[in-house]
């Protein structure tokens, strides 16, 4: 998973660096899907996608953390975002179950 993939110039991509990417595309994203939530209610809304993205770049990005670069303050900087959607997202599934009577 270190070998390097291709490069450009001094940069070299690896498969842990795309894992990384993809985290940092999904824990971006998730601000576009809350402004087009937030533009079609109106009002500042936070939809379930937005945890969902949270969640899922948080997972890519703490793996490229852990076994990707072996580096503790990425680790740390993406566990407690990954713990706050996580409950967040419960949370959301909870309120809409009790809201529709689906148990």
């Amino acid at each position: 998973m270190h070998d390097v993939l291709f490069s450009f110039n001094q940069w070299a991509v690896t498969p842990w660096k795309l894992i990384g990417y993809c985290g940092v595309l999904l824990f971006g994203g998730r601000w576009i899907a809350q402004l087009a939530s937030s533009a079609m209610a109106g009002k500042p809304t936070f939809p379930r996608l937005f945890w969902y993205l949270s969640l899922s770049g948080s997972a890519c990005l703490l793996a490229y953390f852990i076994w990707g670069k072996n580096d503790s303050v990425g680790i740390l900087s993406n566990l407690m975002p990954a713990f706050i959607a996580a409950y967040n997202l419960m949370l959301d599934i909870r309120h809409r179950r009790r809201a529709t009577g689906v148990s």
